[in-house]
């Protein structure tokens, strides 16, 4: 019997209400939504958690057009052959690796804590969801450093990362068996674990600190620096049988690059004297070199400098250009960009 043919929208709207009126069969929703990702570039994106609204973010700003269904966690891109797969972000280094989705955006802790480090390749460094994972002991005890812990309790959500760690931290101290530092997993609120007596130190991710500070912890290791990362496979198993694929992810790479770049740098234009202009290029020096156009004036040698600024240094940019005799500065905010 042939398949009854369903437009994709209905069959979003179908799976998102089935539990309350089923209008078709679910198995028939299902079968329907998966024949609709078929061929496309399958792109994981975090469902929740720290990283998903800067992605949201991202792939606005990366033109990908979609519109996602409540409850439902695969949708079309409308304007791209791309289907988006919404997932736990602690499971994308995973469905990347092993070759069931084509691309995701996760953190580099979340590759190492899944073993796939192997398995993936870290296309772009995303610049937002940056964290220590950080060693945190009581602030008022009697523990300074990572070998006074070794052999103690330790609470922590990166069973694997941190196994790893005390484990050459034992070594060093030579601890073996039974003696060596005894990790236990948690889900959440690791912070909470040594005020409820259920560890000796901890180790979780941190941002500010503002949550440890308040729990009475501080620092007393780094264990490792993680922040997004674009992902995409690197075995033979997880390389995209579709030959459009490939220029398709450059695409979308490149995209974010300039969304990336556009989020850091503005344009700062001027007009200077063409005598001063050497004082200038050593204030404004570009990412390769300004964009100098001279200006028509009867008198003196005049010139327009173009030039691409970090943000984050513009206004003190702007007053050293006003210092050496810059005339006109002014700021063009980025909306992307191809650098």
């Amino acid at each position: 019997m042939a398949r009854p043919t369903v437009p994709f929208r209905t069959i979003l709207h179908e799976i998102s209400q089935w539990n309350h009126h089923l209008v078709i069969p679910l198995t028939l929703a299902m079968d329907l939504l998966s024949e609709s990702i078929k061929g496309r570039l399958l792109f994981a994106i975090p469902k929740k958690g720290r990283l998903h609204e800067k992605c949201l973010e991202i792939l606005a700003g990366a033109d990908i057009q979609f519109t996602r269904s409540h409850r439902l966690d695969v949708c079309l891109v409308r304007n791209h052959n791309i289907a988006l797969i919404f997932l736990p972000a602690a499971d994308i280094p995973r469905f990347v690796g092993l070759g069931n989705v084509d691309l995701g955006i996760t953190g580099q802790d979340v590759i190492l804590e899944a073993e796939m480090e192997d398995r993936v390749r870290q296309v772009l460094p995303l610049g937002f969801g940056k964290c220590n994972l950080q060693v945190q002991v009581p602030e008022r005890g009697t523990i300074q450093s990572v070998k006074d812990l070794a052999g103690k309790r330790v609470v922590t959500s990166f069973n694997k990362i941190v196994k790893g760690f005390f484990d050459k931290v034992d070594d060093q101290v030579g601890l073996q068996d039974d003696k060596k530092t005894h990790i236990e997993y948690v889900g959440g609120s690791v912070e909470a674990a040594c005020a409820l007596g259920l560890a000796d130190g901890i180790v979780d991710l941190v941002e500010s600190g503002e949550t440890m500070r308040a729990a009475g912890l501080h620092a007393i290791a780094t264990v490792l620096e993680t922040e997004a990362v674009l992902i995409s496979g690197v075995s033979s198993n997880s390389q995209s049988k579709d030959p459009e694929h490939g220029p398709l992810a450059t695409l979308i790479a490149n995209r974010i690059a300039g969304v990336l770049a556009a989020n850091k740098y503005v344009i700062c234009q001027y007009n200077i004297l063409e005598e001063k202009l050497p004082q200038a290029k050593v204030v404004t020096p570009g990412r390769r070199a300004p964009t100098i156009s001279p200006l028509v004036n009867d008198g003196e040698r005049w010139v327009a400098v173009a030039v691409m600024v970090e943000k984050k240094v513009v206004a003190k940019v702007m007053d050293e250009l006003t210092q050496i005799g810059a005339h006109d500065v002014f700021v063009v905010k980025l909306e992307n960009c191809r650098v």
